[in-house]
């Protein structure tokens, strides 16, 4: 265990060990937004390989980005019916 003294000593000190907090919060709230909006994107459209990657493999939130831009299906234009503004007489 002596070789890992010097480590655990920078980690475990105080000014240090609380420098990551608010970047592990970040990393945390990317990974789960992303992995939050591309896993119902997958379920949404039946894909459900993208799914099961998705759920299984943890990335940081590069392979939902690839998900999101490339591979998630598109939805249908719809068309909006127009609206009539004559008033009856």
């Amino acid at each position: 265990m002596h070789y890992l003294s010097p480590f655990s000593s920078f980690v475990l000190s105080v000014p240090y060990g609380l420098a990551f907090i608010p970047l592990l919060i970040v990393v945390i709230v990317w990974t789960l937004v992303l992995k939050g909006y591309a896993l119902w994107y997958a379920a949404r459209g039946g894909q459900k390989w993208w799914f099961i990657a998705l759920t299984i493999i943890n990335t940081f939130g590069v392979l939902e980005i690839i998900y999101l831009i490339w591979y998630r299906p598109k939805s249908p234009v719809k068309e909006i019916p127009p609206v009539h503004t004559s008033s009856p007489a």
